[in-house]
């Protein structure tokens, strides 16, 4: 019998999952060499949403003829550092080769349903329980386009959306204007997510979650797991920086870095690193009524507490190379454009800049469950674009799977073995 876990990684999915173990009765010990919430870790900066319908993978017919252009384009939404492109070709090949036909993505689209549905309702409630709950609005989100003729070339994926139980409504022109006075009127066609909300500080919505949790018990040890130790088959510690940690159970969640723990738990997992960047103007007095993706740039801008963050940008590079702060200044560039009046409004003292690291894996689904090894030893990363929207449920079922409950999702889609040759 399971009594306690170490949950490894104290970013959002970790945080969620120490919370709902501890309310499934677990003693819970979080491990991070780092401070939770704070600038080192994916949920720190990004961009908010707590969407149901992003359920659709990054990649999707076609796209490959657009790589190119976005490549030679300076502010184009993706870019790769040459030196480690070799290095990243079998994870790109992959990436292309899940989302190379429409029933691909309408199978995917399926599993992220399960996972991501009632996102904000899941969030506001476990906000609310920790007494956080102003972090988290539930409210529409908006998609814009420059022109109908750009949406309807999205149509499929709206089908997709629209056949997985996802609503919405269509402003144009100048119902789109009214909507949002200060946007560009290059925007022409705006789409209203209905059942969708946003984190209005993910940053202290981790602390927050995490500071929670070590009220209620768990402890937190600030170093980095290693290895596991077994005794015969069954898991015996966690191996760390400092020493070990004997525990009955263990979490991975520690996102971009845990390639070499799903290894020594049985797994070969393709996980790759898409570096995403963000930057925030404080105090803009300018905006968005409501949290918006622009479609063409492939970004989004969300009001939060701490200004007006725009966040966005895929960059393939090494985990650990250093930050190229030219990509913040394209999203610079992007927002000036987007909401005009801003351009002469943003002063060098109103600006945060932030890079962070995305654990991607190429079929656009995370890692989540029992690993090859040992079943006391659980997946529960690589949840890409989504990590924030998803980790509410995440760390649901990964409490369910620790005490023998039946997981309220099936699960196979996320089974690392998926990846096995």
């Amino acid at each position: 019998m399971i009594k306690h876990v170490v949950v490894i990684g104290a970013g959002v999915v970790g945080a969620a999952t120490a919370h709902h173990c501890l309310r499934a009765g677990l003693k819970v010990t979080l491990l991070d060499p780092g401070q939770p919430g704070q600038s080192q870790a994916a949920s720190y900066g990004n961009a908010g949403w707590l969407s149901p319908h992003s359920i659709l993978p990054p990649a999707y017919p076609g796209v490959w003829k657009q790589v190119p252009s976005w490549l030679l384009d300076p502010l184009g939404p993706l870019t790769i550092r040459w030196r480690y492109l070799p290095k990243a070709i079998p994870w790109l090949r992959d990436y292309l080769a899940s989302a190379w036909t429409y029933a691909q993505i309408k199978k995917t689209s399926v599993a992220l349903r399960a996972l991501l549905n009632h996102a904000p309702d899941l969030h506001k409630a476990m906000a609310t329980a920790i007494g956080v709950g102003e972090l988290i609005n539930v409210r529409e989100v908006l998609h814009a386009y420059r022109t109908s003729t750009e949406f309807q070339a999205d149509s499929v994926g709206w089908t997709i959306r629209r056949d997985a139980g996802v609503t919405w409504r269509e402003f144009k022109d100048e119902n789109l204007r009214a909507l949002e006075p200060q946007l560009s009127p290059d925007y022409q066609c705006g789409v209203l997510v209905d059942n969708t909300g946003y984190c209005v500080n993910p940053s202290l919505y981790v602390q927050s979650l995490v500071t929670d949790s070590l009220k209620a018990g768990a402890e937190l040890v600030c170093s980095q797991a290693q290895s596991f130790r077994f005794e015969g088959e069954k898991l015996a510690a966690v191996q760390t920086d400092a020493g070990e940690i004997k525990c009955d159970a263990t979490v991975i969640a520690v996102g971009a870095r845990a390639q070499t723990l799903a290894q020594q738990a049985g797994d070969a997992v393709p996980l790759a690193t898409e570096r995403g960047y963000h930057y925030v103007v404080q105090a803009p007095g300018e905006g968005p009524n409501h949290p918006t993706m622009f479609m063409d740039k492939k970004l989004i801008v969300t009001p939060m507490d701490s200004g007006l963050r725009i966040a966005g940008q895929v960059e393939i590079a090494d985990l650990d190379d250093v930050p190229n702060w030219q990509r913040a200044q394209v999203l610079r560039q992007h927002l000036a454009s987007i909401y005009p009046s801003l351009a002469s409004r943003i002063a060098a003292d109103q600006i945060d800049v932030w890079m962070g690291r995305r654990p991607s894996l190429p079929d656009g689904l995370p890692c989540i469950g029992f690993a090859s090894r040992s079943r006391s030893i659980i997946h529960a990363y690589g949840h890409g674009h989504v990590g924030l929207a998803s980790s509410a449920r995440t760390g649901r079922v990964v409490a369910q799977l620790l005490t023998g409950t039946e997981p309220e999702i099936d699960l196979t889609p996320f089974r690392a073995q998926r990846f096995k040759k």
